[in-house]
């Protein structure tokens, strides 16, 4: 049985890196461009956000949602530069990319799978991390097979390892980006060559997918045989094509969360949700809860996994402890203790984000590694100490010495 959408959209996350030095001249590329723009939030209209999330992290993030007119006017009145400067300040800042023009583009040839990209959003944090968000949706009434079928191919476009011979019919033309060159062109064009990132050993082919499908009610319903369901999740949650064979599946309740008609799937390089029209709150309000405040959930955990990359690459590179000391101090202060949400869904995502990218492993080996450089830092400031002990105790031997010679 051909599995039909009612509902889809898939987000493409490409994360990089901007050196420190340079964060402020990058704000300030993004403000100069005619298709940025800074995206405020606000207390009225983003009601979910200032509900969702706990105050430290709402003033980390979504600072400007109780921005005063007075204050946004005070803003808008700078120049570029200095809008720059104040917004490298912050902890973290949020562009939306204004496509002019809404053309579709399409996989393949004749009948080939349509889609749209449908909004660009660029997040930028203080320690120079970025996350450009590209949402695509296919036609509306598509195949889940489709859904499949473009995310696998999608998320490889930066990738030049050639895909296997059965999918190259699948060949993705991004004739919205006609005027921006390549899609590729068009990221390198955002973010630079991102050579950092390669360097903190962070995959720059494979984009990250945060997708959600949302099937027609007579696709997923009281009568359909739930096995077909699981068996075409495995395949959405770990991004398989729609023609890999699945054997029995087993539900791994430590990768998925579920509820009637609502499937989450986490795993390191992607999140999906998967759920049927049978329940109209899937299609009303979940939707765009996942892409709004279930999102922003997903890359605040997502920056806190890379940037502890970043600082274990700093701590196997420095020869200077206390360059980095602070950093990673600030890090568990500023970043580490304080709870994201007391939502209680969001309670329950938090647990699987955390889990999908390794955080509280990750987080211990390092602060090992902190605990190591620092007694190592602590026993060499102490050898220096004595060596300076030792070596004034010499001169004040000499000094008397020679004293004592004169005398006689």
């Amino acid at each position: 049985m051909e599995l039909k959408t009612k509902y889809q959209y898939t987000y493409f996350i490409y994360p990089y890196l901007v050196e420190k030095k340079d964060y402020v001249n990058y704000l300030h590329r993004l403000l100069r461009k005619p298709e940025c723009s800074l995206k405020l939030f606000d207390g009225k209209k983003d009601v979910e956000i200032d509900s969702y999330f706990l105050p430290e992290i709402k003033n980390k993030m979504f600072w400007s949602l109780y921005l005063s007119k007075e204050g946004l006017k005070d803003y808008n009145s700078l120049d570029n530069k200095m809008k720059a400067t104040i917004l490298s300040k912050k902890e973290a800042c949020f562009f939306e990319y204004n496509i002019k023009e809404d053309i579709p583009a399409k996989i393949g040839e004749g009948g080939g799978i349509f889609f749209d990209i449908t909004k660009i959003e660029i997040i930028c944090f203080c320690t120079g991390l970025c996350f450009l968000l590209v949402k695509t949706a296919l036609n509306e009434g598509a195949n889940f097979s489709d859904v499949l079928n473009f995310n696998y191919k999608f998320r490889d476009i930066q990738s030049k390892i050639l895909q296997p011979k059965e999918y190259d019919n699948i060949k993705i033309q991004t004739t919205k980006f006609k005027n921006m060159q390549t899609f590729s062109s068009f990221i390198e064009n955002i973010a630079g060559s991102n050579l950092k990132a390669k360097k903190v050993n962070l995959d720059t082919n494979r984009l990250i997918t945060y997708s959600y499908t949302c099937l027609d009610a007579n696709s997923w319903n009281e009568t359909t045989d739930i096995k077909i369901i699981e068996k075409e999740f495995e395949k959405y949650y770990h991004i398989k094509p729609a023609g890999e064979q699945t054997t029995d599946v087993k539900i791994d309740n430590n990768n998925v969360y579920q509820e009637k008609y609502a499937y989450y799937g986490f795993s390191n390089n992607s999140t999906v949700l998967f759920t049927s029209a049978s329940n109209i709150k899937n299609y009303t309000s979940l939707l765009f809860k996942y892409e709004n405040e279930q999102l922003y959930h997903f890359i605040y955990h997502l920056y806190q996994k890379i940037y502890l990359k970043q600082l274990n690459y700093e701590f196997s590179q420095t020869n200077n402890f206390k360059n980095i000391q602070q950093e990673f101090i600030n890090f568990s202060k500023k970043n580490w203790t304080y709870e994201v949400t007391n939502n209680d869904l969001g309670l329950i995502l938090e647990k699987y984000y955390k889990g999908a990218q390794n955080l509280e492993e990750t987080f211990s080996k390092l602060k090992n590694e902190y605990d190591l450089l620092y007694k190592e830092y602590n026993i060499e400031k102490t050898n220096k100490h004595n060596k300076w002990i030792v070596a004034v105790i010499i001169v004040v031997v000499i000094i008397n010495l020679i004293n004592m010679i004169i005398k006689k």
